[in-house]
């Protein structure tokens, strides 16, 4: 697995006009993004019956991990499974592709044929949710703005407009009542390797404004 820093900050819409201009011109626009210059990403997050992905997040435990099943633009051609976890500070994402046919069978409780997939992360989502009652939660849904950068490895994200489906988990539904997740707000997260790159740095040099710990998991969770 491969970890990377990762480095989260509330931004206003005047940080937000700023910052998306000098990122325009120093860094690639992602190969996802629309016409628009974002998509919109919903993912449906998983948690056993004592919600421990959600209380490790919020008590800061030093080693935490949750699964969450994504999709992109409400294109449900191509769907991934995924597991991030974060050890002593530092993030890491593993995959793997998943259909709607076995989505939708995982959300009618039908997995046993999960044991048995040539993907091990799925077999090893089936024995967390055999062993620890891990179930389908919640879905969060929010619009994205992504750029690249080679050196470094530097992803820097812009979300906006993040919504939780309350306690739905119907993730198939294009037209899913959802509300704020929390007080308006625009997430700028930064991603890199080892180091990141002075040109970089200063562009997402933000006085006055303090890491946050946000997660939009756990402000999903607000109403629950």
């Amino acid at each position: 697995m491969k970890f990377r820093h990762e480095h989260k900050h509330y931004i206003n819409y005047m940080d937000y006009l700023v910052i998306q201009s000098k990122l325009k011109a120093i860094m690639k626009p992602d190969a996802n993004t629309n016409a628009d210059g974002e998509y919109q990403i919903r993912s449906l997050y998983f948690d056993d019956y004592n919600d421990t992905a959600l209380k490790d997040k919020i008590n800061g435990i030093n080693y935490r991990e949750k699964f969450r099943i994504r999709c992109y633009n409400n294109n449900f051609d191509y769907i991934n499974l995924e597991k991030k976890s974060k050890i002593n500070g530092l993030c890491t994402k593993i995959k793997a592709p998943i259909s709607k046919v076995q989505t939708e069978a995982i959300l009618s409780g039908k997995t046993e044929w999960m044991a048995s997939s040539g993907e091990p992360l799925i077999v090893e989502l089936y024995t967390k949710m055999k062993s620890g009652q891990l179930r389908p939660k919640t879905i969060v849904d929010y619009n994205r703005e992504a750029y690249v950068y080679g050196p470094g490895n530097v992803r820097v994200t812009i979300d906006k407009n993040i919504r939780t489906g309350l306690f739905s988990t119907d993730l198939f539904n294009e037209k899913l009542p959802t509300v704020s997740a929390g007080e308006a707000l625009i997430l700028l997260e930064i991603k890199y390797d080892n180091f990141i790159p002075e040109v970089i740095s200063n562009i997402i040099q933000l006085d006055g404004r303090r890491r946050t710990a946000y997660s939009k998991y756990a402000a999903s969770r607000i109403f629950s």
